[in-house]
């Protein structure tokens, strides 16, 4: 076992949820540093880099979350069907939960502009701070379930995916606060913390699972359900409307690649 495995499987489930979705978090303000050195990227640029977070995305939901899901949920529900079941309700309660806060919460697109209600009194750049911790908080509560379900490898999976897929998205957000004309030091450590609120996440997921391994098949499915609905809601629709759909789907077949094999290598090794 590795260091970083008997270092997690040593601490408390929720501990080391919390810790891994910060790390994951961090990356955020990582991806970000390159904006202290250039201003601006192209559009297909940046629509690559979000396809590929989105790839990432999709292979960490199907292969770290609804595939262990869906073991665990045939071992505790005493079959296949009954397991499938409970893991397709989870499915739908974690992007049911997602959708109903983005039909609530007032935010912006990175490019596409306002979504939700109104309010005179937000200012434009907490619309764009609401759009990212929505967008992060699946992917920290994803970490979080991985750990509270007692895997260190499926958990350390998550953490280096969900890792590799915030440095593209950092980049993104630090470059989107600059064409507000923020200052860019203030643009990195946007980044940073909206980033590090993965870890109310990765608290949250943790947490829930920890109470009983009952709760792990919908746990890991919820956790699912709500980075699927970011990928299709949020992340497919803002690199396709630029006229970058080819490059950015071959970002996205890319990025589930990357995925996949490290969820293999990660197993392997741990």
């Amino acid at each position: 076992m590795s260091a970083a495995a008997e270092f997690f499987a040593g601490l408390p489930l929720v501990y080391a949820g919390m810790i891994a979705s910060l790390f994951a978090g961090l990356a955020a303000g990582i991806g970000a540093l390159p904006v202290l050195l250039i201003s601006q990227a192209s559009q297909r640029l940046l629509d690559v880099l979000l396809g590929t977070a989105a790839g990432i995305m999709l292979a960490a939901a199907s292969f770290s979350l609804l595939l262990p899901a869906l073991d665990a949920g045939a071992e505790q529900f005493g079959g296949l069907v009954a397991g499938g079941g409970v893991a397709a309700i989870g499915l739908m309660l974690g992007a049911g939960g997602i959708w109903y806060a983005h039909k609530s919460l007032p935010h912006e697109h990175f490019f596409q502009g306002h979504e939700g209600a109104r309010g005179i009194a937000v200012r434009r750049i907490w619309l764009f701070i609401f759009a990212i911790t929505l967008h992060n908080i699946p992917e920290g509560l994803a970490v979080g379930v991985g750990f509270g379900g007692g895997n260190v490898a499926n958990g350390l999976a998550l953490t280096i995916g969900i890792f590799l897929q915030n440095l593209p998205e950092g980049f993104v957000v630090a470059l989107a606060l600059l064409g507000l004309n923020y200052p860019r030091l203030a643009a990195v450590g946007v980044a940073l913390a909206t980033g590090a609120v993965e870890t109310i996440g990765g608290f949250v997921g943790a947490g829930f699972v920890s109470l009983s391994q009952a709760l792990l098949p919908l746990g890991l499915a919820g956790a699912a359900g709500a980075m699927l609905f970011v990928i299709s809601h949020e992340i497919i629709p803002e690199t396709h409307g630029n006229g970058h759909q080819s490059p950015a789907t071959f970002g996205l077949v890319a990025g589930f690649a990357v995925m996949m094999v490290l969820d293999v290598v990660t197993a392997g090794l741990l």
